[in-house]
């Protein structure tokens, strides 16, 4: 019978005589493991594990037990899951548990976050304040680090860059002028991201070069890119789904022969989307800007529910850079409060066999295999 030799993918198949239809697989010493959701896959998840199995097998491609379906629990890119009926001939395990997470990143969905770093361009397209504070305040929802990269910083004169970089870091964040083109900026962001560890997310808007930088921080990857489309100046979709990858070490980065350490900060390049969500809740709006948050922590407003539009009482007044984004934020949040709940839009729930922009399969897909097509 056919028999495969080797881990996944790239295992070598061969004729075993015999009737016999059992797999001779290499049993783990109790057919478990543990280990990171990398990737999600028509029905599948991949799992870099916390210790390679025999012959050196790192990596598993998992189905998952209905039991978790059953209590509502999902799997997502990053979580820590615990591995059961490992076959480590074929590759193949079952995602039996997972293991709590420190938090969800909602959009692009990614568990375990330690930092998110929205990419944006200064150029081409041309940069939307409004959209790039709707993704700083989705990123501050997963209570992870936030960063900011302004990317094609070699499409802006320096005197101009400059004022923009100081710009941005009065909204509270650290700020990253880069070119993928030159090199400006990719050692300082690869340092910062290493130092960090942990999983940390790139997001951003269509065109922003997400695919681009990731590329740059470890080429070997050779993700997919293309240039922002000529007529309407937006961006054209290249990756299709969440996928974390290994940031290589400094060691490793310099001699390619260095070993890759045991725990690389892993980096999320995620699809791009132009219109973020902003919480239902207008008290977490307020929270979501790091302006806000500053001045309140050196004195309150004198009304529990006040707004932060410099009505009279405010700890904020008008003065600071975002106030009119905020108040267009606001805006958008209370009137979506205000309509009644059947007129209000909703996101349109889906079983998890159709949740296709998470990895999950079509319909007609629920057998396929991402290995076999």
């Amino acid at each position: 019978m056919p028999v495969r030799q080797g881990c996944g993918s790239g295992s070598v198949v061969v004729e075993s005589p015999g009737p016999s239809r059992s797999r001779q697989s290499a049993p783990a010493e109790d057919g478990r493991a543990s280990g990171r959701v990398v990737a999600l896959q028509a029905n599948y998840c991949r799992v870099e594990l916390d210790r390679p199995g025999p012959a050196g097998c790192s990596r598993l491609l998992c189905t998952r037990r209905s039991r978790l379906e059953h209590e509502g629990l999902q799997v997502w890119v990053g979580d820590r899951v615990r591995l059961e009926g490992i076959d480590w001939v074929a590759g193949r395990a079952a995602v039996a548990q997972v293991e709590p997470r420190q938090n969800l990143l909602q959009r692009p969905a990614v568990a375990n976050v330690g930092r998110v770093v929205v990419v944006t361009a200064l150029a081409e397209p041309e940069l939307d304040p409004l959209q790039l504070t709707r993704f700083l305040v989705s990123a501050e929802a997963s209570g992870a680090a936030v960063d900011l990269v302004l990317g094609k910083a070699d499409l802006v004169e320096e005197p101009a860059l400059r004022e923009v970089c100081r710009d941005f870091e009065a909204w509270g964040y650290p700020v990253f002028p880069l070119s993928t083109r030159t090199g400006l900026g990719l050692e300082e962001l690869r340092r910062h991201l290493r130092g960090e560890g942990g999983i940390t997310v790139l997001c951003g808007p269509s065109g922003a070069g997400k695919s681009s930088l990731l590329n740059a921080l470890a080429p070997e990857l050779d993700l997919r890119v293309a240039a922002v489309s000529g007529r309407l100046q937006r961006g054209r979709h290249t990756t299709r789904h969440v996928e974390l990858f290994p940031l290589p070490s400094q060691a490793a980065a310099a001699d390619s022969l260095a070993p890759v350490a045991a725990a690389p900060a892993l980096v999320a390049d995620t699809p791009g989307f132009n219109r973020p969500e902003l919480p239902a809740d207008p008290g977490e709006l307020a929270q979501a800007f790091p302006e806000i948050r500053q001045r309140l922590a050196l004195g309150s407003c004198r009304f529990r529910n006040c707004r932060h539009l410099g009505d009279p009482g405010c700890a904020m007044g008008t003065d600071w850079p975002r106030f009119t984004l905020y108040r267009q934020c606001l805006e958008e949040v209370e009137a979506l409060a205000s309509l009644p709940s059947r007129l209000a839009p909703t996101t349109r729930r889906r079983t998890p066999r159709r949740q296709t922009s998470q990895g999950i399969s079509r319909p007609g897909q629920e057998d396929s295999d991402p290995d076999h097509p």
